[in-house]
């Protein structure tokens, strides 16, 4: 016969496909996420008025808003928090959330509401990951609190090494033996030297304390930074500080780095010994220490003072670095008490941020053991 009319396991009915309108293999990617939060429900919102803990940068928003109100002569466009339930399960009278997750089981009870697609941002006081063994050694020998230590198998051990898993089993903390893979994964890649250590958030010094503390001494010195981004140049700072006498460091709360595993390791332990504190307002800080006595001194490529020629540098005195792109702001520029250069021979434009504190500090060392 003609063709394939009559060949075995002929298909007898049409091929079934997708029905249209339905999405085909894909419905699954058109279902819902659940309905849209309130913004009394989002703790990212400033209208938060939900019973979890709020959020500092809510706490923060809210204040703004409440400052901004009062200067306008208005209410205050903000919500109340804990007066709506926010949390799923008993108590509340909502019942099971909408959102599942595998197996059809609900997803998030319990917990606070975090509106559906949304990923939460890791907690900022979650415990840090401390690498290399210096920074590792000098937070051991200083007691910053820690809660276990890392060390690598088939790690070189040196001097330093042993130093640390002495301290560390003298000290009743946890020494587990990881795989060189596995502690590459726990700290992103970054080198690590074989151990790590880790330690609680860190514990930055309140302000007033770190301005009192410093006036204590004979030769007061405390460094600004403002808005200086990189980690790694705010440990760089952190060092020189250290190096070089300074009481201590403070920088902004927002915009800026914090004490992070990467500051820590570049600190090489550094941060274990100088304080450090974060101000809501760097001007505010600033005015505040020019109070207390310190003459301000803001480092800027167009500075009027040469470095050289810095008579201040002798007596309390306060070294302000301006952030790795724009340098001082505004406003922290007309804070200061004089804007300093340092001097070069070629056609550089400028110092890396961490490179220009360094420089500046061994020169008020230098001035400052002339004069003693």
């Amino acid at each position: 016969m003609a063709g394939n009319s009559q060949r075995r396991g002929r298909r007898l009915t049409p091929k079934a496909g997708a029905p249209k309108g339905t999405g085909g293999k894909n419905k699954d990617s058109l279902a819902g996420r659940g309905r849209t939060l309130p913004a009394d429900e989002r703790p990212w919102h400033k209208a938060y008025s939900g019973t979890e803990k709020l959020p500092q940068r809510t706490a923060w928003k809210q204040d703004k808003e409440r400052r901004a109100a009062a200067e306008e002569g208005r209410a205050p466009k903000i919500g109340q928090p804990g007066t709506k339930d926010t949390t799923w399960g008993k108590g509340g009278g909502r019942g099971t959330p909408t959102t599942k997750g595998r197996g059809g089981k609900p997803a998030g009870r319990g917990g606070p509401r975090v509106a559906p697609g949304r990923k939460a941002n890791p907690a900022k006081d979650s415990p840090e990951l401390l690498v290399g063994r210096n920074p590792v050694l000098e937070s051991l020998r200083t007691q910053v609190p820690a809660t276990a230590l890392y060390t690598a198998l088939g790690i070189d051990v040196d001097d330093r090494v042993k130093e640390i898993v002495r301290t560390a089993a003298d000290r009743g903390i946890a020494i587990l033996e990881v795989s060189r893979a596995e502690l590459d994964r726990m700290t992103g890649g970054v080198l690590h030297q074989g151990v790590g250590l880790q330690v609680p958030p860190f514990a930055y010094e309140p302000f007033d304390d770190l301005v009192a503390a410093a006036l204590e001494q004979a030769a007061p010195l405390l460094v600004a930074l403002d808005g200086v981004t990189d980690p790694r140049n705010l440990g760089a700072v952190i060092r020189s500080a250290a190096a070089f006498g300074a009481q201590g460091v403070f920088v902004p709360e927002r915009r800026a780095a914090g004490i992070t595993a990467t500051a820590w390791r570049t600190s090489a332990g550094a941060a274990a010994r100088v304080p450090v504190a974060q101000v809501t307002n760097l001007t505010r800080s600033l005015k505040a220490c020019k109070d207390a006595g310190f003459v301000v001194v803001g480092l800027d490529a167009d500075g009027q003072t040469d470095l050289y020629d810095l008579e201040a540098a002798v007596g309390p005195l306060v070294v302000v670095v301006g952030s790795e792109g724009r340098g001082l702001s505004r406003l922290v520029g007309e804070t200061c008490d004089l804007t300093v250069s340092i001097p070069m021979v070629s056609d550089v434009e400028s110092l890396n941020a961490s490179v220009a504190a360094a420089v500046t500090l061994a020169e008020v060392a230098r001035r400052r053991s002339v004069e003693v």
